[in-house]
């Protein structure tokens, strides 16, 4: 099975119509998130497939940001925030 990589995508954009069809893309890959920020597990052909829907969603004008998080570092969460957890499945549709 290939190895998932913990990343946050974050996205601005400024069509109300391109902000519904981006959530709906990164809703499709994401464990969790609030408002434009999503945290995604991802291998390498998911993430391909997250920036060309993102991409063919997006325009000029918007922004889209992918970070990787270091596997290595460990998370800190505040409040009633629940640690990232790599499910056991995903189910991207």
């Amino acid at each position: 099975m290939p190895e998932r990589s913990l990343w946050i995508a974050a996205y601005d954009v400024r069509d109300p119509k391109r902000l519904r069809l981006a959530l709906q893309v990164l809703k499709a890959y994401s464990i969790g998130g609030q408002k434009s920020v999503f945290e995604c597990f991802l291998t390498d052909g998911e993430r391909g497939r997250l920036l060309a829907e993102a991409a063919a969603v997006l325009a000029p004008e918007d922004s889209f940001l992918m970070v990787r998080l270091d596997p290595r570092s460990r998370i800190f969460t505040l409040g009633i925030a629940v640690p990232p957890e790599d499910p056991p499945f995903f189910y991207v549709g």
